[in-house]
């Protein structure tokens, strides 16, 4: 099992928890951005910079039971049909239960950008210790549910 993070748009910190938390799991975690996003790191995937391009990478790569971090809904949805487990870097899991209400919504907000008719709306809140802590608390929950037991 791998643990693999759109490195495109995931907060540091939430990749910094997701590294600290891997490493208890014994599970290794790899990174997959775009050229236009500078990593370091050697468990990391460079693409280029078309629109779908980290997440063609990321499917190309994925087993049945790896682990996905992602805020794309589009990309959940798929790790999810290919038998993988998604989360976001806020801590909300993706599941077949709540994926296809989340693509709706996306998709009526996109729909009424294009008519013009939605407001501005701001961007996300900065992040807080609280939504650390969040995602820490379900990232541990979700792997200590997926991985054999001889690894927990």
């Amino acid at each position: 099992m791998i643990i693999w993070v759109d490195a495109d748009a995931c907060p540091r910190h939430a990749l910094t928890i997701t590294r600290e938390i891997a490493a208890t799991f014994g599970l290794a975690v790899w990174t997959v951005s775009s050229y236009r996003h500078e990593f370091t790191h050697e468990q990391h995937i460079t693409v280029d910079a078309s629109p779908q391009a980290t997440d063609l990478a990321i499917l190309a790569r994925l087993t049945g039971g790896d682990v996905v971090v992602t805020q794309d809904y589009g990309l959940a949805a798929l790790v999810l049909v290919r038998g993988g487990h998604a989360m976001s870097p806020s801590g909300k899991r993706y599941t077949s239960d709540n994926i296809d209400q989340m693509l709706f919504e996306r998709d009526l907000a996109a729909r009424a950008r294009r008519s013009r008719k939605a407001f501005h709306v701001k961007g996300p809140a900065p992040r807080t210790g609280e939504d650390d802590r969040r995602f820490a608390n379900q990232l541990e929950l979700l792997l200590a549910e997926v991985t054999p037991l001889e690894t927990n």
